[in-house]
């Protein structure tokens, strides 16, 4: 299948362009701003679908909205029905076509095009009506205030809110992505009015945005991650990483050293515990202790050691024999006093998940030696 994408460089045709190639469609003509004018009559003969992003949102002169989202929406059009090709055309629409606005009224009369395009030619339509797209490679302090906080937020820079009441109505690039690449398999979802949508909106306020990009900032202080069950926090956080300084990819943990080897936190959360790595120098012994409630998951990942428990009031002891030859996690249950000790010459690595994050006024350890 030959695909046309017009506005192939922005940000959804980047995104499209990228799945696209992903699901292996290697048919692809990409046309933007500056491709030869040319080309675009031999794409409009060979093209079996075409998506047509191409727009303009922030010009010079207001004339340009009409000439830019009517004018060559015209031109393609008249370039397709030159050739005689009737295949399906989705075209990149806004909600603010609904509004009386130089930009609204040259989306909306780009759709109207469409519309009669279909009539007059049987063709197939897709007309996205699209709210504010968010996601990576969006272009910051442009037209999207979550660009733009993110950006700023992740570069150290300042934003500003007028109003953080505002309800903005957003949609996720990949998911956005999705819906095209249905509307090319033939399964677009659409309302009786002709129009197309995507179903997944996501309807937060202004102050909302701003307060979960910061606090995506200080997580990497406070080892937090943020709360990935929430649809629109998972994806806005992709979002914010992907704004991140080329320098700034990594950040230091606190080691707590000392002769025996070192313990760090990796992250710690409310609701899912506290993960961090342990190192232990040959010969030592760490842990004899035991939890009420507090459960532990030990996974040696580099060297070789033995974890024994004890179960309170016993005097049986169990042995462990753990390798980063063979990878497999002990679990430390509730009412065992339990160490690790390592046997090799060389330090032994653990990945330890506790069930709950470490409070110093209620510690849930109990020293006791196994």
């Amino acid at each position: 299948m030959k695909i046309l994408i017009t506005g192939a460089k922005g940000f959804i045709g980047k995104n499209l362009i990228a799945e696209l190639q992903n699901q292996k469609y290697t048919d692809i003509f990409e046309y933007d701003i500056d491709t030869q004018p040319s080309l675009l009559d031999n794409f409009c003969r060979e093209a079996d679908f075409v998506f047509h992003l191409a727009g303009v949102n922030r010009p010079k002169e207001q004339s340009e909205f009409m000439q830019g989202n009517f004018g060559f929406t015209s031109t393609l059009l008249d370039t397709l029905k030159k050739h005689n090709n009737s295949c399906p055309v989705m075209i990149s629409s806004s909600t603010q076509a609904a509004f009386d606005n130089p930009y609204g009224q040259s989306k909306k009369a780009g759709e109207e095009l469409m519309f009669e395009y279909s009539e007059q030619t049987g063709a197939e339509v897709f007309v996205y009506r699209f709210p504010n797209v968010f996601g990576k490679w969006c272009r910051p302090n442009y037209n999207s205030a979550v660009a733009t906080f993110c950006n700023n937020v992740a570069n150290d820079l300042p934003i500003q809110v007028n109003d953080r009441n505002v309800v903005m109505n957003l949609v996720y690039i990949d998911d956005v992505v999705a819906e095209l690449i249905n509307a090319l398999n033939g399964k677009a979802n659409k309302k009786d009015d002709g129009y197309c949508y995507v179903p997944v909106v996501h309807t937060i306020t202004l102050g909302e945005i701003v307060d979960l990009t910061y606090s995506f900032k200080a997580s990497r202080d406070e080892r937090s991650v943020p709360n990935m069950a929430d649809e629109f926090t998972k994806k806005l956080y992709a979002t914010y990483l992907s704004y991140l300084p080329k320098d700034k990819f990594s950040y230091p943990l606190k080691m707590n050293i000392d002769s025996r080897g070192s313990f760090t936190e990796i992250i710690r959360t409310p609701d899912r515990g506290q993960f961090s790595v342990n190192i232990s120098k040959p010969g030592i012994t760490k842990g004899n202790h035991w939890h009420h409630t507090k459960n532990e998951k030990f996974l040696v990942v580099s060297g070789r050691g033995v974890i024994r428990f004890r179960k309170v009031g016993s005097d049986e002891v169990l042995e462990y024999y753990v390798s980063g030859d063979k990878l497999e996690v002990v679990d430390i249950p509730t009412g065992y006093t339990h160490n690790i000790e390592n046997l090799g010459d060389t330090d032994l690595v653990t990945f330890m998940w506790a069930s709950e994050s470490f409070n110093s006024d209620k510690p849930d350890t109990i020293f006791e030696t196994v």
